[in-house]
């Protein structure tokens, strides 16, 4: 059978640092790259400020070596390897943004956070126009948690989705393109909770002391706002070995995980979402179980016969 192009499903993410992609969308990544959709992953910086956890790559660490971005890509290309995906990019090439840093330090300005926003959603309307996605996936207006990087990550992808999708707009960077439908990464609350109850019962056999807390998890929301969930029980193992790639920053014991505050997770296997601009194709009081849902695309990929 031969694809028709135009409707193949096409998925863009944008994501702030690499290892947010597999924390956050290992198993929709995972799924949909199996299923043939196209998977596109723009990640706006190297997380250059990030820390270290293993002893011996402490000298990459920002106040050493400043190592650190370049190792993080050769980790984002083997966890983009882990889950079968092939275009992974950074926004506007690689190092063009540096990471922030936290909230308030004195890197905010010179990073990511600091850049001019329609410049760098320039950047993302090229990808939008020549991958051409039916759907978007970046975070909440919060950024999930309240870093700036999310936060700008959240401002570009919304900014570069109008932008791309205007005929106006710098047709120099491709023939303009709607995105169908964009969605938030979430948790429903009563997962969260759920996964942590059992996790505190959990704690005297793994190498980590103390557990984090719900609100350290990013996008959890009351249930209510949820409206699409991604089963993973097919992909939970390819999810945790992406996020294990990311070694300078997450240890992972399934189904657990820790960053570098060595406080315990639960790993989410199964991934939610908030659409928040297009149609849902669930019916009334149901959740979606596809991204592209009501989109009319076809679906897994079939053998040539």
């Amino acid at each position: 059978m031969t694809e028709d192009p135009a409707r193949r499903r096409s998925l863009l993410l944008v994501h702030a640092h690499p290892d947010d992609e597999s924390i956050n969308n290992g198993t929709t990544m995972a799924r949909y790259a199996a299923e043939g959709a196209r998977v596109t992953l723009v990640t706006c910086t190297l997380g250059e400020e990030g820390e270290v956890i293993p002893d011996d790559l402490a000298h990459l660490a920002p106040g050493r070596e400043n190592a650190l971005g370049t190792h993080r890509i050769a980790e984002l290309a083997q966890a983009m390897k882990e889950l079968g995906v092939a275009d992974h990019r950074f926004l506007g090439g690689t190092g063009r943004y540096r990471d922030s840093g936290m909230m308030g330090l004195a890197t905010n300005e010179a990073g990511f956070w600091g850049a001019d926003l329609d410049e760098a959603a320039a950047e993302l309307v090229a990808v939008i126009r020549e991958v051409r996605p039916q759907v978007l996936v970046t975070y909440d207006e919060n950024g999930g948690y309240g870093h700036p990087d999310h936060i700008k990550a959240h401002r570009v992808a919304l900014r570069a989705a109008a932008l791309a999708a205007e005929q106006a707009f710098r047709r120099d960077l491709g023939e303009p393109h709607a995105i169908a439908k964009v969605y938030y990464n979430r948790v429903p609350r009563s997962v969260a909770e759920e996964r942590f109850e059992v996790l505190r019962g959990a704690l005297g056999h793994l190498p980590w002391a103390e557990a984090a807390v719900i609100d350290d998890v990013p996008g959890v929301v009351d249930d209510a706002a949820v409206t699409t969930k991604i089963a993973g029980s097919r992909y939970c193992g390819v999810k945790a070995a992406a996020m294990r790639a990311h070694a300078t920053q997450i240890e992972v014991l399934e189904p657990w995980f820790a960053l570098s505050n060595m406080l315990a997770q639960p790993l989410f296997t199964d991934e939610y979402y908030e659409l928040v601009q297009g149609e849902s194709g669930a019916a009334d009081g149901q959740l979606e179980d596809d991204l592209f849902a009501g989109l009319g695309l076809a679906g897994p990929r079939e053998e040539n016969a």
